[in-house]
């Protein structure tokens, strides 16, 4: 695993990757769950030899990201993450970059895109498509593809991802692509992030606050509010999404053009599951590489 470098945020002591040119086109990349910040490791060398500078910061709750205070609710939020994003960016001293997700990090992308749209140059989301205001119940298809989010709102759940937490997460790698996906050694090395003493606190919040089943943190309620108030994504924006994916159907991303008023393109990966940044760096690299070239440069 890549030795991260950190920074400290008002809440955080963020733990992150970077690299890539000083002077590029700053791009942050933001992992998805149960995964980290190496799910970027064969997509990032592409973008630093096309001239962009990468930082992929472990989200709350990961990998050695800790909170500075016992005192701060672990909110597992999408609007508490996002403020963590631009927290990291001050911190960075990052005042316009492009933003790249993959699940949590896609709807944190997402949030970024539409809420201050005066930082985000450019945002591609992976294995997620953008549905403006509240979060709606899903097709019964996709409801059953959720099991483990309703799993997770009941208290024997909760006891399941405290005590097996890395055999649950492993089910999930399991269950949302395609059979022999991944070696197990990438598997260990990705569950020593999920090692960090916030993980299961992080994450069960997550789930349960966005169905409505725990209490957000009043730290974010403005923003909370303004991400469900945006009614359109005024940045370029890319989708990318396997078509084999178990979990996040692809089928969930279809048809959102109407919701974003600059450039909108969505990319179908054949064969691929939930992890495009692990199953196909290669073809998501590719695919990057070209969007930022179009929208992501610029000065930092």
């Amino acid at each position: 695993m890549e030795t991260p470098a950190f920074c400290t945020t008002p809440l955080l002591r963020i733990a992150y990757i970077a690299g890539g040119p000083e002077a590029g086109a700053p791009v942050l990349l933001l992992h998805g769950w149960p995964d980290d910040a190496t799910t970027f490791t064969r997509i990032a060398p592409v973008l630093h030899r096309a001239g962009f500078r990468t930082f992929a910061p472990w989200l709350r709750g990961f990998g050695n990201t800790a909170f500075l205070s016992d005192d701060t609710m672990r909110s597992g939020e999408i609007a508490a993450m996002a403020q963590d994003a631009i927290d990291f960016a001050d911190a960075l001293g990052l005042g316009h970059f492009a933003v790249v997700g993959h699940d949590w990090g896609a709807r944190i992308a997402y949030l970024l895109a539409s809420v201050f749209p005066e930082r985000i140059r450019c945002c591609s989301a992976l294995s997620l498509g953008w549905q403006p205001g509240e979060l709606a119940t899903p097709p019964l298809g996709q409801v059953r593809a959720f099991w483990y989010q309703w799993f997770m709102a009941t208290d024997r759940g909760a006891e399941i991802v405290r005590q097996q937490g890395k055999a649950f997460a492993h089910f999930q790698w399991e269950s949302w692509s395609p059979p022999g996906w991944f070696e197990e050694e990438l598997f260990d090395s990705v569950a020593a992030s999920f090692e960090n003493p916030d993980w299961a606190d992080v994450t069960l919040h997550s789930y349960r606050v966005r169905w409505g089943e725990a209490d957000p943190d009043p730290r974010y309620t403005d923003l909370a509010r303004r991400q469900i108030s945006a009614k359109s994504i005024p940045a370029p924006t890319l989708t990318i999404h396997g078509d084999a994916d178990r979990v996040v159907l692809p089928q969930s991303s279809e048809g959102k053009e109407r919701h974003f008023t600059a450039h909108y393109e969505r990319q179908l990966l054949a064969g691929i599951g939930h992890f495009p940044t692990r199953e196909a760096p290669e073809r998501v690299a590719d695919h990057l590489a070209g969007f930022l070239d179009r929208f992501g440069r610029g000065e930092a």
